[in-house]
């Protein structure tokens, strides 16, 4: 060693035991779990020195401490306009002017507030500690403030450390007190970072533009996100030695949508982030908000508030059921819901609405030499002079034609809305044949359109070509005009799939160039080929599935980005993400390949942060429109987004009511046993009569509707009777662990995973049955309490199956009215099926079922 070298190491290692010298311990928490521990350096700061976690038995540190403090402060309140503009990973200003929806959103979310570059960032450690028994108190006095925090770990949840905040101003001005920097998690540590509701991933992501408004990456700016479309309240950092960091505010912080007896959807409380003002990776939040009413203060006007860390040896996953179950109180607002219409009533009466012209807005238009059949589309569409016309959910059509063996939907319905799919297909030679002209057809144009401007997607191909018409294969499995139009589509797919089995997002209609470079087609557009293969039987369409859904596993399960279908927002992630977890599902079944297994558990947990956790659903009165309701009734918790994020539609007019995923949720808790799956399936299905036409049955889409019922989208009554017998189903399965089950078809399209039923008998304890609706055959049954019916196929029988569709056990009386089933039918005898016990003579049947229980009972006609 040189003698320079030899100095040198000498200055380092007396520099080290010199600052070891200057530093002591000064506070500390501990417990089984979690240990934290203060030290004071000689400055007189009090910084966290070391931060360790059990797991397996180990204590273990994954996190570099820090301790120290943020106060914003702007003397004057923040602009409300953006002083910076974004450009796409390609070039160009985003978002586009024709993307007018988006603009405000856009607006609003990259202001220096937003954007975490307003006001003055004060940075400091406190200065001033008391130990008081198990808690510690920190202290610091600024030039604009004194800073109070106290600190406690949580007897009973021992992860979880308390702590309450206490800010006391000296100056006049706009303050906002960020939760302190516990720790930082290096870069290349990091195994997943979100900010449930807005973005997941395990990158970061350059381009602000694709990491803000798609999630396709972590932000690399400490952005700071409003809990307007935070699903779940807990902003979280996950290291690849499986420690997990969350930051979760105290109940009743956040806002309320609806506060009172007015919409407060808008209102910003508190802010949320991945990052700390520093851009360090550090689930951070903001309270007030810099700006907003509550951050203007006069000198002494003190403001309080309480959160707590929250540090597991585990998973993303298990940090946000933390969240939402221990601190939000998920599983326990379950129990207050409570319909006051049945679920199969609902169906019922939408089948009227359905078949009712007026009601349904239902249009008969001549195109192409063929009567086409359509519902009228009053919401947004390029080139609409309110001419617009759409049908939804082909499979729930000929479901309910043939459960009800309805002439006016048989001979009135279905031929004219089979003629429209059929015109709706490009066949002439060339570039798009076999693909989709559009999603719409304008009557005063005569043409076919897309959403949003001249453009085609492979995704919309898979859509409206494969889906619609594989479901009605299913049915008709002999048409065979229907499965030359499915060929068609499945080759023009294969043609357009890539060589890494990816597509693009849409190609130009004009000149067929591709289009939307700056987003990948993270979509589940290989499901079409999937349908091909089930329906036409040829092995080069399931090769080509897996290709497309192995390429989508590596490109967006793996790295939580994900792409939505709806044009008019410029595709902002949506319910394709709960798509993707049934099209991997439906893979596994065909393959028995686990990678598709494990992919579609994990896009379904994924999905789980589209769902509201938040705010506690209580007894509370409030009134909505001039009506009471209890706050349970429209509350948003349990309720999946159209669209989350900065550019969703949540942000405005919240959840949704079309519960898509329910089924496959149902699905999911059978398969991995996880309570979440069970309880948000249920919790959005289950007790909405608030949001329900009393007139028509038909929910409202958007939260912020309340009950006006379809609005300008009559085709959602036929989603809705989808989704519903797709949960029903579901619950069937599941409660009678296989043993009743009917065979599921199809995705349908666009909002979510739920899947067609009747085209083919199901097995109801071992005897072959279909799925029927026989109107008025069961009367009586408390609203709570859904019959669905079944007519064996090899014999005089039929069976009832009741569902207890809420938390608590039902009991009660049912009437039975066989000339409701057939004319001249009459009941012999009615037996448990479980017992095989004679209860009844075939007049009425009397039922008690266990909270979310099921019993089926077995008629037998003379």
């Amino acid at each position: 060693m040189t003698t320079f070298r030899y100095i040198l190491f000498l200055f380092l290692l007396t520099g080290q035991h010199c600052i070891i010298a200057q530093s002591k311990k000064a506070g500390e928490l501990s417990n089984e779990h979690i240990r934290l521990q203060w030290q004071k350096a000689a400055t007189g700061d009090l910084k966290i020195a070391n931060i360790e976690i059990r797991k397996n038995g180990k204590w273990i540190s994954a996190l570099t401490p820090s301790g120290e403090y943020t106060l914003l402060y702007s003397e004057t309140k923040p602009s409300d306009e953006p002083k910076e503009t974004f450009d796409k990973i390609t070039g160009g200003k985003f978002p586009e002017e024709a993307y007018h929806y988006q603009q405000l959103q856009w607006k609003e979310s990259t202001t220096e507030v937003a954007l975490n570059t307003g006001g003055t960032a004060l940075h400091f450690f406190p200065d001033q500690i008391t130990v008081k028994g198990k808690e510690i108190e920190l202290r610091k006095d600024t030039e604009l403030a004194t800073i109070v925090s106290n600190w406690k770990l949580d007897t009973t949840h021992p992860n979880d450390i308390l702590v309450s905040m206490k800010l006391i101003p000296k100056k006049k001005g706009y303050y906002s007190l960020a939760t302190p920097a516990l720790a930082t998690l290096p870069v290349g540590q990091m195994s997943w970072v979100s900010v449930p509701g807005y973005f997941q991933g395990n990158f970061m992501q350059p381009n602000f533009a694709l990491s803000y408004a798609y999630g396709h990456g972590i932000p690399s700016r400490p952005v700071v996100y409003r809990e307007r479309c935070a699903s779940t309240l807990s902003p979280l950092v996950s290291s690849k030695n499986g420690i997990t960091l969350s930051v979760i505010p105290d109940p009743g912080l956040a806002r309320d949508p609806w506060a009172k007896d007015k919409y407060s959807q808008t209102d910003w409380n508190i802010g949320l982030s991945h990052m700390n003002r520093k851009a360090e990776l550090s689930p951070t939040l903001y309270y007030p908000v810099l700006g907003e009413s509550a951050s203007d203060l006069n000198p002494n006007q003190e403001i309080n508030y309480s959160f707590r860390y929250s540090l597991i040896a585990d998973d993303w996953f298990r940090a946000v059921n933390h969240a939402a179950y221990d601190v939000y109180q998920f599983g326990k607002t379950l129990p207050l819901r409570q319909s006051t219409q049945s679920l199969t009533n609902r169906i019922e009466n939408m089948h009227h609405y359905l078949t009712d012209p007026k009601t349904s807005l239902w249009n008969i238009e001549e195109y192409k030499g063929r009567q086409i059949g359509a519902q009228s589309y009053l919401g947004g569409v390029v080139g609409s002079n309110k001419d617009a016309m759409k049908n939804a959910d082909y499979g729930a059509m000929w479901m309910l034609a043939n459960a009800t063996k309805d002439p006016e939907l048989k001979e009135k319905v279905l031929p004219p809305a089979l003629n429209f799919k059929l015109v709706q297909q490009d066949t002439e030679d060339g570039f798009f044949k076999g693909a989709i002209e559009g999603q719409y057809y304008l009557a005063k144009k005569k043409k076919f359109v897309e959403e949003w401007g001249e453009v085609v997607e492979p995704i919309a191909l898979t859509y409206y070509v494969m889906l619609d018409i594989g479901n009605m294969l299913l049915f008709e499995p002999d048409n065979s005009e229907l499965k030359d139009r499915l060929r068609f589509g499945a080759e023009k797919l294969l043609s357009w799939q890539k060589p890494d089995g990816s597509f693009a997002v849409a190609y130009d209609r004009k000149t067929t160039e591709q289009l939307f470079k700056d987003i990948k087609d993270v979509r589940p557009s290989f499901y079409g080929l999937l349908v091909a293969y089930r329906i036409l039987k040829d092995e080069k369409y399931l090769k080509a599935a897996q290709k497309g859904a192995n390429w989508l596993i590596k490109n967006s399960v793996e790295t939580g980005a994900f792409l939505g279908v709806c044009g008019d927002a410029r595709y902002a992630p949506d319910f394709a993400t709960g798509q993707s977890a049934q099209a991997f599902l439906d893979l596994y079944d065909l393959t028995k390949d686990q990678k598709y297994r494990e992919a579609a558990i994990t896009c379904a947990k994924i999905y789980t942060t589209s769902v509201y956790t938040h705010p506690i659903a209580s007894e509370r009165i409030k009134t909505v429109n001039g009506t009471e309701r209890r706050d349970w009734e429209i509350s948003q918790t349990g309720l999946s987004f159209e669209h989350g994020g900065i550019f969703g539609s949540a942000t405005r007019h919240g959840p949704i009511q079309l519960a898509s995923h329910a089924g496959m949720f149902l699905r999911m808790y059978g398969i991995t046993g996880e309570q979440i799956f069970a309880d948000m399936a249920r919790s959005a299905a289950i007790g909405r009569d608030a949001f329900v036409d009393s007139k028509t049955s038909v929910a409202s889409y958007y939260w912020q509707a309340m009950n006006k019922g379809a609005g300008p989208y009559p085709h959602h009554a036929w989603w809705q009777v989808g989704w519903i017998t797709d949960y029903l189903m579901s619950e069937i399965e599941l409660r009678s662990a296989g043993k009743v089950s009917f065979p599921r078809g199809f995705v349908t399209p666009k909002v979510g995973p739920h899947q067609t039923y009747g085209f083919a008998p199901g097995d109801v304890y071992g005897k072959k049955a279909d799925l029927v609706i026989r109107e008025g055959f069961v009367t009586g049954n408390t609203p709570v309490v859904d019959p669905i019916l079944a007519e064996n196929t090899e014999g005089n029988q039929a069976f009832i199956i009741l569902l207890n569709n809420r938390a608590q056990p039902s009991e009660g009386k049912i009437a039975l009215n066989p000339e409701k089933w057939a004319v001249g039918k009459k009941i012999k005898s009615i037996t448990t099926t479980t017992s095989n016990k004679k209860i009844s003579n075939g007049q009425s049947i009397e039922y008690q079922l266990p909270g979310f229980g099921m019993e089926v009972y077995t008629m037998t006609f003379e």
